[in-house]
Order: C-alpha cells, then structure tokens, then sequence
C-alpha cells in the first residue's frame, strides 16, 4: 500500500525544518547522555538553550524565529524530564546488588509481553524456547534480604512455561540472582528467575481484553499450513510464536524481516482501510478522521500497549497526517514533534535500532519517494507503477545502512523482493485483524477470513524463500555503528553522483560489468561444490548432516538433518541437490532430527530412515508426525540390510533389531550408542558412518568381528572424548571428517581424539574450520576440500530451490519394513 506521491497531493509548499534541530538537539543529548553519562545529556540541553538565546536575541527571519522557540522549548524539555529520567538510572540501586551478584525478590510490572529466547537443540533437549525475556519497571525491590529503593527498569530472564502467558502492564513478584546490565541503556540490572511469578495485580482490563483475540488469531490460522499459520499472526499482530525459524532466517536474507514485527505500516494499512470504508459509506471528513483515529487506538490495544508498538503508532500517525493534511510542509514538523515526544516519554528509543528505522523509513517516505515517482513519471513509467518503485526503493536506500550495522548483512533484493509482495500485505493485514475480532464469537467467520489470506501469506513465504535462494541474495557488512555509517557514506555517494548524467553512465556501466562477470562466476560456473564429490560433511553447526551423491543428477542421500532448517537447505542447495533418494535419520537427537522439516518441504523425498530406537518420545513423535504430513513413508533399517543406488551402495551395519531399545527414561548415552552405523561404498571408497556411538557401542562393533576399516570415517559424536583408540585403529582412515559446530559448549572435538586420529596417520577435516567439506578421489586417498565458514541464514552462493513437492516413491528406494 502506497500512499499518493502525486505533486498535487504533496503540495507544491517547500518543507518548513524549523523544529528538526529541536528532535536533533534531543534525539542526539539522550544518545550521549546513555552511551557516555547523564552529565553528557547536560551539555546538550545548555547548548539548546545557549542556540536558543542567540537565534531569539537575533531574528533574522520567521523561520529563525521558530528554530529558536523549538531549541528552547527543547531544551526544557531535556532539563524537566530526559535529564533526572537519566540520572535515575544512573544511580538506582539495584545497580549495586547487580555488581556482587546478589539475591533479590522484586515486584515488578512488566513493560511488554515475553519475548521467547530461541535455542537450538542439541542430544535429547528439543530446539525451541525454553525461556524468555521481559521488560519490567521495578515497583518494590528487596536485595539480599534488604528493601531498596528503585523504580528502574529491569530485564528478567524466565522460564518460558510458566512466564509466556503473562500481559503488559501486569504486576508479579518474582526470585533470582541480580546480574549486571548492559552499558547504554535505561535497564539497571538483570534478574535472572529461578521460579514461576507470584502475581501481584492483574493486566489492564484493555490487555486482557486483546489477549483472547490474538490468541483466536492463532487458533484459526491453524486451517493454514505450518509456514502460513505462523505468518499471518506475525504479519497481523507481530506473534512470530509459532514462525519456523526457516521462514525468519529467509525473509531476514530477503529483506523482508520488518513484515515480522508490528511497525507503522501495519497501523498505517489498518487505518486506512477503515478511512475508505468510511468514505466508501460516504461519511464526512470528520467523522473519517474519528473512525481512523478510533482503529489506530484499537489496533494498537490488539497487538499491546508496549513501547515499541507505541512508537510505530506514533510514526503511523505522521504518515496519516501527511495523507490527509496532503501537505508537504506539515509532515517534516509532524515527524520531529514526533521524535521529540517519543524520546522525552522513553529516552531510550533513541539509541533503539526499531526506532531508527522508524524515523527514517518515515523521512524517505515524505522526502524521496514523491520525487522519486515524480522523476520516473516524467520519463514515461506510469505513475502507478513509479509509485510502487519509488516507496519500497527510499524505504531501503534509508534504512539499508542501519539494517547493515545491525545484522552484519546487506540484502541486494530487497528492492524488488518489496516490490513484488506489496499487493498482499495490505488484504492479508485486514484479513487477520478480521480474524482476529471474530475469533472469540464466531470461529467459523474467523476461519473464513483466515483461509482467504491463505494465498497472500503463501505468496509472502514462496517470495520470501525464491529471494533467500538467489545467488548473491545479501553479502556480509561489518557490524555495528561503523558499518552503518560506511554504508550511509557510500550511499550518500552514489545518489549524488547519480544527479550527473556523466556518472549515472559510469555507475551504469560498472554494474553491467560487474554482472556480467559475476553471474557467469557465481551462477553458471560456481566454486562449489567441487567436481567429483562423494560426500559432503554440512556446517549446521553443532550436529550432523551428511550428503552422500548416488551417481544421478541433483539426487543423493542424506544421513541425519543437523539441528535446524536453515542450515541443512542451504548446504542442499549449493549442492544442487533437489531430489532425496532417503533421509537417514541415525538416531533421534535434536542435533540430528533438527533439520528434518526443511528436508521435506523443499525437495522430493523417497523415504525417510530410522533405526530400532525411538526415544526420545518428543523426537519420535515429531518425525512421524512430520513424514505423515508430507506424505513421505517412514521405514525402519536393522543391522544386515543393504540399499543400492548406481553410484552408491549402502550397508547397516548395527544395531540389530534384537538390540535391547532405550527405554523411555534412557540417557542420552543409550541413546547415542544405539545409533545407525552405517558402511557407504562411493566413488572415492568405503566410507563409515557412526552417528553418535560411543565408547559400548563402539566396543560391540569391535567384538562382532565386522570388518570396520574405511577409507573415510564420520568421527563418532563431534569428535568427543568417548571414542576407543583401539576402535579407531581398527577403522585405519585415511580421512576422518568430525562434524562439530564452532566455538561450542562441549569441548568438542576432543584433544584426545585428535591425537589419536593423528597418531594413526588420519588426515581430519573439520566443519567448524571448513564449512562445508567435500570428499573427492586423490591421487593416493581421498581428499577433502572445505567450502569455507559463512554465517548462518545466509545464501551467499547457493543454488535456488527446484519447488518441487515431496514425497513418492523411486522404482529403486528401499522399502525395508515400515517404522
């Protein structure tokens, strides 16, 4: 949705700037004062009031007049309000407690709702969130068994199952040990809880009005596949809940992640549907207004009262203004009162990252954006379309630097990414609020709605992932402060010279160029993977996930998925690799089973592996209930059995289905030692496949007299220390690949294990110093060849998805007895 960037709806009135050095001169004392100190914040309000003076004491002109007045009002402001918010902060003492690590029980009220703390899983403990974080103002504070004075603020870190629940605005007491906070910021200490909250008083009645709405949006978008139904109540409400965290890693490469969070533009779409409905029942502009007004302050209700969704209902309301008012010269005012009543109220929005991005998504919105259309209008692109072009182009050209500082990337199909889904933000917002009002009174109504922004959030997820999939898609930027910078730098540069006809030639020409080398050297002749590759050892991280070709075109096998989707697609895809001859799946850990639902979504999947085990219940459950709804057969291999392929031939070699199962109370020991070991002969040799064997396990082997030596070894359990020396001699690798993920808590791989690989001759190959290793023929052994180490969630070099839907079988898949 675009709002009229026609000369005629702006105006043709030259902007009035009287008030921005006022929202600077703020906006820039709460930054000092956080980052350096509140006595900082002081010299930034008596240098307002010094401005002031002089402008006052010698006006020039009506306008020096205004600047004068808004500096000194500003500098008031600074002094009754920012300034003693500042030093409270500074000398609360809880700060205190905080240093020494005290114990403290504080009643709190929170701020916001509790936001889930993201974990991968790892062994038997599953990915997901187990804990959260919540903002909370400190009403009573009682530190190592002594009451102190405080009504700072407060960051509490909880157990997620009996905290998730709780509402803004609601008052509990809770335990813990107080920890220090980070610099910068408002927030005084950090308590860590240790139990559920004590309630105290109950949320606002308007909060617990909003909570049965957002939580019938979430019951009714469950019609909605897994990806859809956890999109539409993050793109409605900002719910991301129930968001794969695939869907949040591609749309963050896809520069599509502020559709994951409530901003301005929500608000905006919201209260200009109802304006039209309004008009369309032909009320007056008065009572237009009022109904606009009114859905602003419910919609800001629905999704909570916190502090972020207040400053992006404020932004809304200067892009509101700048529609009705169809001024130019009452929208930059607007915006700077905007930003003067935001920081006064919380001066700690200044040095947010949301906030940034606010301000200036609304000043390119006002600023560029109509000349930009206007520009392309006069060179014949129609004006709807230059409209379409020119508000998703300013949005990113101004914001592009922060995002760059604040996730060490930079998306290069943003732009177009934007541009492309625009049309189904607007009806799928509706259509969720919708949702969301009837879902307490009339499910079926609430399902209808829901099912009809089914195909526009499909769409968002289909763009989102095709963006995430080009080679290129975003390219790493240093972080912090000093990237943004450089990239606004460089940005500033490039629009400048693109004034000059000259440069816009030069600038035209150096893209052609660049494309024309990039793309054959990325796309058509890329550097991986390597020609002739056998197996490949994925970085996902702490986990396994390894790819074994079968000698067919884009197929091959997959032993265990890693711990999360992301990482496993994206090895898929710079493999090439689009269709799935079996999944194996060599025990249910959730370093190993993690992935297993971008494996099935994106490819075509014969058959999915495991092996007599079936614990933990929680993993079991999850992959039956995942193979079951992609249609995908799930199958059991016992020791003996072997599966063939033309390039590859697969053996078990343990466990029997006579193994004694871990029962449902077994260690993870049990069940690392009852993994699926498997013997894969490949082009470049014999290569073994041990899961996460350990020390019994690996003695049973020996015991059995199987011949266990192999050219190339999947170290057992990340290389940890429970590997027998004499196991590893008996296997005599050439070439031992350890799966491992990089600065982790475990102390894997393990000295020990190195010495003794290295003791035995054994080149090793390391996913957490190589990235991605391949194996391919030597002159005298096989060899690996490591990708090199990219952050996660990013597709630098990888290939697209082929789309195509998974499950059926192949004439030559193993259909061993059925799990």
């Amino acid at each position: 949705m675009t709002l009229p960037l026609t000369s005629e709806a702006t105006g043709s009135e030259q902007h009035d700037w009287r008030l921005v050095p006022a929202a600077v001169t703020v906006w820039g004392s709460a930054i000092v004062g956080l980052l350096l100190g509140w006595g900082w914040a002081v010299v930034g309000c008596l240098s307002a009031v010094a401005f002031a003076t002089v402008l006052l004491l010698r006006p020039s002109s009506a306008g020096r007049w205004g600047a004068g007045a808004g500096l000194l009002g500003c500098g008031l402001l600074l002094s009754l309000f920012v300034l003693p918010t500042l030093r409270a902060a500074a000398d609360d003492q809880l700060r205190a407690g905080a240093s020494r690590g005290a114990a403290a029980t504080l009643t709190v009220e929170l701020r916001a709702r509790p936001k889930p703390v993201f974990r991968p899983g790892f062994g038997g403990r599953r990915s997901g969130a187990v804990s959260v974080v919540v903002s909370a103002r400190v009403v009573q504070a009682t530190v190592a068994g002594r009451a102190v004075e405080s009504t700072g603020r407060v960051l509490l870190t909880a157990p997620a199952d009996s905290w998730s629940t709780l509402l803004p605005g609601q008052r509990v007491a809770a335990d813990g040990d107080l920890v220090e906070a980070d610099g910068g910021r408002l927030t005084v200490a950090v308590l860590r809880v240790r139990g559920p909250p004590e309630p105290v008083a109950a949320a606002p009645v308007w909060e617990r009005m909003a909570q049965p709405l957002r939580a019938g949006l979430r019951d009714a978008a469950a019609v909605l596949d897994e990806e859809e139904a956890g999109l539409l109540p993050a793109l409605t409400v900002g719910d991301t809940d129930l968001l794969p965290r695939q869907v949040v890693d591609e749309f963050t490469v896809a520069g599509m992640s502020h559709l994951l969070a409530v901003s301005g533009t929500n608000l905006a779409i919201v209260c200009l549907a109802v304006l039209l409905l309004l008009r369309a029942l032909t009320f007056g502009p008065r009572t237009c207004a009022v109904g606009a007004l009114c859905a602003l302050v419910g919609f800001v209700v629905l999704v909570g009262t916190e502090p972020s969704v207040l400053r992006a209902g404020a932004m809304a309301a200067v892009g509101l203004a700048a529609l009705a008012l169809g001024r130019e010269r009452a929208v930059i005012p607007a915006l700077a009162t905007a930003v003067i009543t935001l920081v006064v109220i919380d001066p700690e929005l200044a040095v947010s990252f949301g906030f940034v991005l606010s301000v200036l998504a609304t000043a390119g919105l006002v600023l560029l954006a109509p000349r930009w259309a206007d520009a392309l209008a006069a060179r014949g692109v129609p004006r709807g379309l230059a409209e379409a072009l020119a508000v998703p182009a300013a949005a990113h050209v101004v914001t592009a630097p922060v995002v760059a500082g604040m996730a060490g990337q930079m998306s290069l199909v943003s732009v177009v990414a934007n541009l492309v889904v625009a049309p189904v933000v607007a009806p799928a917002t509706v259509l969720g609020v919708i949702a969301a009002l009837l879902a307490p009174w009339w499910t079926t109504g609430a399902e209808l709605a829901v099912r009809l922004a089914g195909p526009e959030v499909s769409w968002l997820v289909f763009v989102g992932r095709q963006a995430a999939g080009i080679p290129g898609a975003s390219m790493s930027w240093p972080t912090g402060w000093g990237g943004g910078i450089l990239l606004a730098g460089i940005t500033a540069v490039v629009l400048v010279a693109l004034r000059r006809r000259a440069l816009r030639v030069a600038i035209g020409l150096g893209l052609t160029v660049t494309l024309v080398v990039a793309i054959p050297v990325v796309v058509i002749e890329p550097g991986w993977p390597p020609p002739g590759w056998s197996v490949v050892a994925c970085d996902v991280g702490q986990g396994d996930a390894i790819v074994l070709a079968t000698g067919e075109p884009e197929r091959a096998v997959v032993v265990d998925t890693g711990p999360q989707p992301t990482a496993i697609d994206d090895c898929l895809d710079r493999l090439g690799v689009s269709s799935l001859a079996l999944v194996v799946l060599s025990h249910l850990h959730a370093d190993h089973v993690g992935g297993l639902a971008a494996v099935l979504a994106d490819r075509q999947v014969a058959a999915v592996a495991v092996g007599p085990a079936r614990q933990p219940d929680w993993a079991w459950d999850e992959v039956r209930d995942r193979t079951a709804r992609a249609g995908v057969p799930l199958v059991a291999l016992t020791a003996g059995q072997r599966l063939r392929w033309p390039g590859l031939w697969i053996e078990v070699l343990s466990p029997s289905a006579r193994a004694p199962l871990p029962a449902s109370e077994a260690d993870g020991t049990e069940i690392n030692d009852a993994s699926l070991v498997l013997a894969a002969d490949t082009a470049v040799g014999r290569v073994l496949l041990t899961g996460d064997i350990e020390l019994a396990a690996q003695a049973s082997l020996l015991e059995s007299g199987q011949n266990l030596a192999a050219d190339v070894l999947k170290v057992p359990h990340h290389g940890s220390r429970y590997s027998l020396p004499e196991f590893l001699a008996a296997v005599r690798p050439k070439l031992a690949l350890i799966s491992v993920g990089a600065d982790n808590r475990y102390g894997h791989p393990d000295r020990r294990t190195i010495a003794a690989l290295d003791q035995g001759a054994s080149a090793v190959a390391r996913t957490d110093t190589g990235g991605d290793t391949a194996v391919v023929a030597g002159d005298r052994a096989p060899r690996a060849i490591g990708r090199g180490r990219s952050p996660p969630g990013r597709r630098q070099d990888g290939r697209g998805r082929t789309g195509r839907p998974s499950g059926g079988n192949q004439s030559d898949d193993p259909s061993p007895t059925t799990a």
